[in-house]
């Protein structure tokens, strides 16, 4: 038989137990939009973090993060725009990814938000990134605006 403290204890530890089962929250975006989505992100920061504004040079050194279908796309866009946000030469300020969307085991769309923010302007487009695995390696196989 428990005393009375040992049931205080017990039911005290079925509390905690139950509080913290019921607390987690469960992970409802598929294995493909996880990996893809990190490796849009990744890609991304990269983007952000360099200059934006297309180059051949630019261009050859994001390739570790493109289809070679879309990378080739890309050789003929015009210098000073960018042809991963916009298409222009209007170059966001921020970004954030959001929504995945699997078409396949193989290939997912993800939703990368744009942020402008300056003194006269403060605006948020959304563009459309698709992504393709490639010998366990997600890539950016198409930008849609």
């Amino acid at each position: 038989m428990l005393n009375r403290r040992g049931k205080r204890l017990l039911v005290l530890a079925l509390l905690v137990s139950f509080g913290a089962t019921a607390c987690s929250i469960p992970n409802l975006e598929s294995p493909a939009c996880t990996e893809s989505k990190n490796a849009v992100r990744e890609f991304y920061s990269y983007h952000f973090g360099n200059d934006m504004k297309f180059s051949a040079d630019g261009l050859k050194a994001r390739e570790k993060f493109l289809s070679p279908d879309f990378a080739a796309s890309l050789a003929g866009s015009k210098e000073g725009t960018d042809p991963f946000t916009t298409g222009s030469d209007d170059i966001p300020k921020a970004f954030r990814v959001g929504e995945c969307r699997e078409i396949s085991p193989e290939q997912t769309e993800s939703t990368v938000l744009l942020f402008w923010r300056d003194d006269d302007r403060t605006e948020q487009r959304e563009i459309k990134v698709e992504t393709v695995d490639r010998n366990d390696s997600w890539i950016v196989n198409k930008v849609s605006r």
